[in-house]
C-alpha cells in the first residue's frame, strides 16, 4: 500500500498516485501558508512528541498532511514488523491482513434520539451516576465495566443494587455474579481476537522460556493491534480483575485464593483458543495481570519507528528509508504450500544420494534407510529412481 498516496489527496478530495522520486516531490508535498519552515518543524515534533495509541486523527496532523486512513496503517505495519522481530511466526497472511473488524459501538452510546430515553439508556446513566460517586476501588472498576453488557444483565445489577445500597458486600456480590455470568460464555469472541492465534501462541512460549521483557513488548503490540472498543473493554476488565485478586478485597471463592479465582472467571473471555492449552492462557492472563499498568503503553520501539516514518511522509522523503526494520517476505498460503513441497523433495532426494553414495554406511544399512525413505516418501522415491525402481525393489527385499 501506498502510504504517501494515502495521505495527500488532490484538492477536490480524489485520491491520486504519486510515486516517490525527487522530481515529484515539490508536486506531492502540500504547503501551508499559515505555518513558516520553523513553525512547521515544531508542529511535527510536537505532534511525534504526542503520539498516543488512539489513532484520533488531530488538527495538527490535518494540518501536517495526513489522513486518519494513513495514520492507522503507520501504525499497524509498524507493529506488525516490530512483532515479527520478536516471535518467529509460520504464516504471515492474517497477521499482514489482519485489519480487526470494528465491533458495534457501546451500548448507551447510540446516536438515535429515540434510544436516549428508553428505560435502559436511563438504567445506565443511573449505574454510571452511582459509580462515580464510589470511592471504592473494587466497586468503581466492577460498574466501568456495566458499559460492555447486554441491557438485559444492565437492568439486572440496576434492578438489584436499588435494594443493596446500603450493604456493601452485597453489592459487590451481585455485580462479581453478573460479571462472570457474561464473561465466562465461552460462545463469545475473546477480546484478544483469534487472527492474531499465532501471536499469542509465540509469546506464550517467550513466557515459558522466561523471557519477560519480548514477551510484554509483543503483548504491547498486539494490545495496540486489537480495534479500539476490544482494547477499552479489556483494559477496563483487567483493572477490574487486578483489583478483585488482592487478598485484601472480597474473597470470590470459598477454597481457592483471589487471583486464581479472578483468572479462571475471566480468562476465557480475555483468550481463548483450542489450539492454546489452558495452562498457557492461564499463564499469560497473570502475566497481563501482573504487568497492567504497562500493558497498554506504547513500546519505546514502536513510538521511534512511527515517529520516523511520519517524519518522512511529512517531508515528502521514502517513508520506507529509515525504519530500522528488516521486512520478512510476504508468501500467500498457497505459495508457501508449494515452496514447502518443493523443499522436501530436494532435502529427500538429497538424502537419498547421500545414502547411496556414502562409504560409511553398509550395504545392510543403505538397505534400511533407503527402505524407510520409500515408506514415508514414496511419490518422491518412485520418481526419482524412475526406470530403476525394480532393481532398487529388488536390493530392498
Amino acid at each position: 500500500t501506498d502510504i504517501n498516496e494515502r495521505a495527500r489527496g488532490s484538492p477536490n478530495g480524489n485520491q491520486k498516485r504519486c510515486d516517490y522520486s525527487p522530481s515529484c516531490e515539490r508536486e506531492e508535498v502540500p504547503t501551508y501558508s499559515t505555518h513558516s519552515p520553523v513553525k512547521r518543524v515544531k508542529l511535527l515534533e510536537d505532534v511525534l512528541e504526542n503520539l498516543d495509541m488512539t489513532l484520533t486523527i488531530t488538527p495538527q496532523l490535518i494540518n501536517l498532511g495526513l489522513s486518519q486512513e494513513c495514520l492507522c496503517e503507520v501504525w499497524h505495519q509498524q507493529a506488525v514488523s516490530r512483532l515479527l522481530q520478536l516471535i518467529e511466526l509460520p504464516l504471515l497472511e492474517d497477521l499482514l491482513d489482519g485489519e480487526v473488524a470494528s465491533r458495534p459501538p457501546l451500548h448507551g452510546s447510540s446516536s438515535n434520539p429515540e434510544l436516549l430515553y428508553s428505560p435502559n439508556y436511563l438504567d445506565r446513566e443511573v449505574l454510571k451516576a452511582f459509580g462515580e460517586a464510589q470511592a471504592d476501588e473494587w466497586m468503581t472498576g466492577a460498574l466501568d465495566c456495566l458499559e460492555f453488557l447486554p441491557d438485559d444483565l444492565v437492568v439486572e445489577v440496576s434492578r438489584g443494587l436499588s435494594s443493596c445500597t446500603h450493604d456493601l458486600l452485597q453489592c459487590k456480590k451481585l455485580l462479581y455474579q453478573v460479571l462472570v455470568e457474561h464473561y465466562g460464555q465461552i460462545q463469545k469472541p475473546p477480546l484478544l481476537n483469534n487472527c492474531f492465534f499465532d501471536i499469542y501462541s509465540g509469546i506464550s512460549e517467550l513466557l515459558v522460556n522466561g523471557k519477560m521483557e519480548r514477551a510484554l513488548e509483543a503483548l504491547q503490540l498486539s494490545v495496540k493491534l486489537q480495534d479500539s472498543r476490544s482494547r477499552e473493554e479489556l483494559r477496563r476488565l483487567l483493572r477490574f480483575m487486578v483489583t478483585a485478586a488482592k487478598p485484601q478485597e472480597m474473597k470470590v471463592h470459598k477454597e481457592i485464593e483471589n487471583r486464581i479465582a479472578v483468572k479462571r472467571a475471566f480468562s476465557s473471555a480475555i483468550i481463548y483458543n483450542r489450539r492454546l492449552p489452558k495452562g498457557k492462557a492461564g499463564l499469560m492472563v497473570l502475566f497481563m495481570m501482573d504487568n497492567y499498568s504497562d500493558l497498554f503503553k506504547i513500546p519505546l520501539s514502536l513510538h521511534k519507528t512511527v515517529s520516523e516514518r511520519i517524519r518522512n511522509i511529512v517531508n515528502g522523503t521514502n517513508p520506507d528509508v529509515v525504519t530500522g526494520i528488516t521486512y520478512n517476505l510476504r508468501v500467500g498460503a498457497l505459495a508457501y504450500s508449494e515452496s514447502s513441497q518443493k523443499t522436501t523433495k530436494e532435502e529427500i532426494i538429497s538424502l537419498i544420494q547421500m545414502v547411496q553414495e556414502s562409504p560409511k554406511f553398509s550395504a545392510k544399512d543403505k538397505k534400511q534407510l533407503l527402505g524407510q525413505i520409500s515408506k514415508t516418501h514414496t511419490e518422491i522415491f518412485v520418481k526419482y529412481f524412475g526406470n530403476k525402481l525394480s532393481n532398487v525393489n529388488m536390493l530392498l527385499l
